[in-house]
């Protein structure tokens, strides 16, 4: 198996729940906004529950495809409108997308995952490459990369190629040498395929691979089980 990754250079790494749990961080960096905003925007609070300043946001990001990929900006803007009709300042967007992005950054990795990233960093380049708006120098993992991307920096969200691309410009490495690693088997494995890249889907939590869809090269459950292939 090793000797299918001999060209491998490079490593680029999904981040949420590839590296780290994100569905109860988000959750709870919602929470904290929202609590926050109820002390400093009442007259929001009291008219919009979480959930409709969700169901607002998605809508607004669907409607404004353009920035979609850049959360952060769809969220500032979408409480900005909000905030607006409720007779607030967009001053106060500007603070509660600092509120939640400060919780949203509170990730606790997968337990081997840093020493992991570690082990394989000695040998390979390692990049990040995320649709989310986590700020990986904010984190635990702030030391684990050579580069980090996103998505609102890139102009693009996977399965768009664009990451990768930039990920290949700044690291002055070649598409061809590169593995991505990731959970989503569309917008990580199916779109670092197309570019011809080798890849491996993260399962944490043993589910089924898409039946109409190829298989990744390489699957597993850790990033322990990625070491004990690559390395020696």
């Amino acid at each position: 198996m090793k000797a299918a990754f001999a060209h491998v250079s490079l490593i680029t790494f999904d981040l949420d729940d590839t590296l780290w749990p994100c569905h109860a961080v988000i959750h709870a960096a919602e929470a904290e906004c929202y609590a926050w905003l109820q002390e400093q925007a009442p007259r929001l609070t009291a008219r919009f529950t979480p959930g409709q300043l969700r169901e607002h946001r998605l809508a607004w990001g669907s409607s404004h495809p353009g920035i979609a990929h850049d959360l952060t900006e769809v969220r500032l803007r979408s409480l900005a409108a909000l905030l607006d009709d409720a007779g607030y300042g967009v001053e106060l967007a500007h603070a509660a997308s600092d509120v939640f992005r400060a919780a949203r950054n509170r990730v606790t990795p997968y337990s081997e995952v840093i020493d992991a990233l570690a082990v394989l960093r000695r040998r390979y380049t390692l990049v990040s490459v995320t649709n989310g708006n986590s700020q990986i120098e904010h984190t635990p993992l702030r030391a684990s990369f050579d580069h980090s991307l996103t998505a609102a920096e890139v102009g693009a969200a996977k399965p768009d190629p664009a990451i990768f691309h930039r990920a290949s410009h700044q690291s002055g490495i070649p598409i061809s040498s590169f593995l991505h690693v990731g959970d989503d088997p569309v917008r990580d494995v199916q779109a670092a395929r197309d570019l011809g890249m080798s890849t491996v889907w993260v399962n944490r939590e043993a589910r089924s691979w898409p039946d109409e869809m190829v298989i990744a090269d390489l699957e597993v459950s850790t990033l322990s089980a990625l070491v004990d292939i690559l390395i020696d």
